[in-house]
This record gives C-alpha cells, sequence and structure tokens, in this order.
C-alpha cells in the first residue's frame, strides 16, 4: 500500500519523520531513479527506494524497540557529535546502533535524567508535536531563595522568544540557606527552557534533571543504564500525546524582574 515518503523512511528507522522530510526536501531521497519530492507517496514492495543511492529493502523492516535512558551528564541527545562527545548511542549495544535507534526529543549536555529512545518514527512524531506535547517532570536546584511571586510567574508563563510560555506546575521541594530544590512539570519543550525561564526570572540553575516523561518515571534506574518499556507504558505514552495541549495563555509583555534575595 502506497504511504507517504516520510512515514515509510520513519517506520524503517531511518529517520523521524521531521528528518526524513529534511531528507527529501534536500534531495537525498529517491523513488524509481527520480528525486522525491515531499508528500510524495510510495509502496516499498513496488517501487525502487533509495536513501542517498542505497536501496530501501522492503523486507528489511526492523523490530521496533522502545527505551528508556538515564541520560548521564556531559553526554550530548544525538546520534553523532562531531565535536567527539559521548551520544546517547555509546550506551547502546552495537546490534542496537545499526537499528536507526534516536533520542526523542532532547536534553541538553548539562541536563541528566529521563530520555526516551526508540526505532519507531511515528513515536516520535506523535510524542515530540508541538500539538501534542505529553508532560515532563524536572527537578530544579536554582540559586537562592526563590521568591513566590517569581514561583507565581513562572507558573503562568512568561514571555520567551516573543511568545509566551504554557503555564508550569512549580513546586517548592526544600530550601537551603543559599539554594532552592523545586519541581517543575512542563507541557512543552522549548531549547533550554527551564534554565532560561529562570534566568529570566533572575536565578541561576545549578542542577537539572528530568525525573519522568509522561508517566514514564526514571525510578532508581542507574545512571547511564537503559531499560526496555512495557507495553503499557507505551500506551500510556501514546494515549498522553493524543492529549492535545492546552491553548497558551495571553500575557502582557513582563514590566519587572524578580531577583533572588
Amino acid at each position: 500500500m502506497a504511504e507517504r515518503l516520510q512515514k515509510i523512511l520513519s517506520q524503517y528507522g531511518l529517520a523521524s519523520r521531521r528528518q526524513a522530510e529534511q531528507m527529501i526536501e534536500s534531495g537525498q531521497v529517491r523513488v524509481n531513479g527520480e528525486v522525491a519530492h515531499l508528500g510524495q507517496r510510495a509502496d516499498p514492495n513496488c517501487d525502487r527506494i533509495e536513501i542517498n543511492q542505497q536501496p530501501l529493502q522492503a523486507h528489511r523492516r526492523p523490530t521496533h524497540h522502545y527505551l528508556l535512558l538515564h541520560k548521564p551528564l556531559g553526554m550530548v541527545s544525538t546520534c553523532a557529535d562531531p565535536q567527539g562527545r559521548p551520544t546517547v548511542l555509546t550506551v547502546l549495544p552495537p546490534d542496537f546502533q545499526t537499528l536507526g535507534i534516536h533520542p526523542v526529543g532532547r536534553l541538553d549536555a548539562y541536563t541528566t535524567g529521563a530520555l526516551l529512545l526508540t526505532n519507531d518514527g511515528d513515536f516520535t512524531f506523535r510524542l515530540t508535536h508541538p500539538r501534542h506535547d505529553i508532560p515532563k517532570t524536572y527537578h530544579v536546584c536554582v540559586e537562592g531563595q526563590v521568591q513566590p511571586d517569581a514561583l507565581e510567574v513562572w507558573r503562568q508563563g512568561i514571555w520567551l522568544d516573543h511568545r509566551p510560555t504554557r503555564p508550569a506546575e512549580v513546586t517548592v521541594i526544600a530550601r537551603g540557606q543559599n539554594q532552592t530544590q523545586l519541581e517543575v512539570v512542563l507541557q512543552e519543550g522549548r531549547n533550554r527552557q527551564i534554565r532560561r525561564v529562570a534566568q529570566a526570572l533572575g536565578y541561576r540553575v545549578l542542577d537539572l534533571h528530568r525525573t519522568a516523561v509522561g508517566s514514564v518515571e526514571l525510578g532508581n534506574l542507574n545512571v547511564g543504564s537503559y531499560r526496555a518499556l512495557s507495553s503499557a507504558e507505551i500506551e500510556a505514552l501514546l494515549a498522553e500525546s493524543s492529549v492535545q495541549s492546552p491553548p497558551l495563555t495571553k500575557l502582557p509583555p513582563p514590566s519587572v524582574s524578580h531577583s533572588p534575595s
């Protein structure tokens, strides 16, 4: 049966749907000898599909894998790194590294904790589409004593990149002499969002650790280790991703800043 090319590439674990679209747009994909175009349909059983001049083997559709990784500090959430830093694939056995497994979203190099990996491009698309972002839970240590008004602003959302962030759940876990431990639940995933929001409110993040993606919790999984998701966890994540994110709150541009005491 003919399907869109980006869906076929993701089903074969060659790329996420977004990556597949980029591959098609850059001319890396051909169908029956002709350069493919975005939105084109094909049937792997009838059409000759080539990616960078390598034919797609219709009978070699890989088994899908769904993993939870406890990402260590300093590891990058990519499949390759030009700077030679360890990537999330380095923790996998060699036979897994040829199956198209990739991270579902990203954590920056200095954020630790729960990161999903898969070679199911449709799963990645469902979990990373901005209209269906599932909640992600973080433990955040910031410098200074976070004041109640700053917490309320964080909860309601602030202007970031010329648009407001979605409301967040922000709870104080503990207070030390010169730091505050918070639990933050986000339902969107902008680049370095927690660090940037904290900075905008006048606080420096000292440590950032993701404890859960949706209902899938990191638990006692050791740093640098991974485990397979259960079928129940996979179904729960897909169910959570089918719920549309709440609309953005309309906020006036901020006129005051919040500084730590």
